[in-house]
């Protein structure tokens, strides 16, 4: 290893110890010591900075101490980890247990109350008793839910091709125009992936009105996002026989991904766009809930009504549908394997 990528993984572990630090500071300090006591943390942005201060002061005594478990978990070979490291780990998941179940407001006696029970027990006979006045209705919803992913995804498709070489690391590392092009488009759509399809749905609706569109919409730029990383990723892990092949025969980077690049990721793209295919099915039916379109949006009215036994009738028919489509998707799937 030479000095330069000790450096950079150096650096890399000092960034884990900041963060496993600063973590463990404002769980305890936000969440875990106002539940446990009458402890009122200070807020506001300044506090922030305070807990990033401490975290760096932190991670540079763990560096110099050889206690860092950030370049423990960097390392290549198995190398025990340190005493201190260690201890910082266990808190750091201690804290989340601890701070997950006050968030989370965990509360088994709510669970079993007899009001919670009797509440639970309305939905249950509801779906075994639905409504079927409302089945035409809700099964032209239905389709329109289908169509909605059906049809994001289609759409998705060409970008999503097209950006995977795009953000695949071996295709783009030749020089610093191509390099910079790939840290553009991976940013760009971790960055749309991050967000999930009910925050785009919410800002469709915003933008083009409550409806179909805005849910086709949402999911479309989340697929896109989705399938460029898979496509990428399954363009760097090809054979570089083939395409070294073609290359020693003078072709043009058009050849060479045609003949040696294509023929190798047909199957598994393939694959990853029928799986996507069955996301956005199940996708299609919980953005209605936020004016998306489809039987989502059915399944809120009736659900903002009170009206169980219809909502019992659209949760079969959503269970069924999303049934059926895992079944065909993965059918599919095996046979293209």
């Amino acid at each position: 290893m030479d000095i330069e990528q000790k450096n950079g993984m150096g650096f890399q572990s000092f960034l884990i110890d900041i963060f496993f630090t600063w973590y463990i500071f404002i769980t305890i300090d936000r969440i875990i010591l106002p539940a446990l006591t009458s402890y009122l943390p200070v807020q506001g942005f300044t506090m922030q900075i305070v807990y990033l201060f401490l975290a760096i002061i932190f991670a540079f005594i763990l560096k110099k101490t050889n206690q860092s478990p950030g370049q423990v978990i960097l390392a290549n070979s198995k190398v025990s980890m340190p005493v201190f490291g260690k201890h910082i780990l266990w808190i750091a998941f201690s804290s989340s247990i601890i701070a997950g179940w006050i968030v989370t407001d965990i509360s088994p006696i709510d669970f079993f109350s007899a009001k919670g029970i009797e509440s639970a027990s309305n939905i249950f006979t509801a779906l075994i008793t639905p409504e079927l006045s409302i089945f035409d209705i809700a099964l032209k919803a239905l389709i329109e839910t289908v169509y909605i992913a059906l049809t994001a995804t289609i759409i998705a498709l060409p970008p999503s091709f097209i950006l995977s070489f795009l953000s695949a690391r071996t295709l783009m590392k030749g020089n610093s125009i191509s390099f910079a092009v790939y840290s553009i488009v991976r940013i760009i759509s971790n960055f749309a992936r991050s967000i999930e399809p009910l925050i785009w749905a919410i800002i469709f609706s915003v933008w083009v009105g409550i409806g179909p569109f805005a849910g086709m919409l949402a999911l479309m730029i989340h697929t896109i996002a989705s399938l460029t990383k898979q496509y990428s990723e399954q363009i760097e892990d090809i054979d570089n026989g083939p395409i070294e092949a073609i290359e020693a025969t003078g072709a043009h980077p058009l050849q060479v991904i045609s003949f040696a690049i294509i023929p190798q990721i047909v199957i598994p793209f393939l694959s990853f766009t029928i799986y996507r295919w069955d996301i956005n099915v199940r996708m299609a039916t919980i953005i209605g809930l936020v004016g998306g379109g489809g039987i989502g949006t059915m399944l809120m009215q009736y659900q903002g009504l009170a009206q169980w036994h219809e909502v019992g009738l659209i949760i079969i028919m959503i269970a069924f549908v999303v049934w059926v489509m895992d079944y065909v998707s993965a059918r599919v799937r095996e046979a293209l394997r």
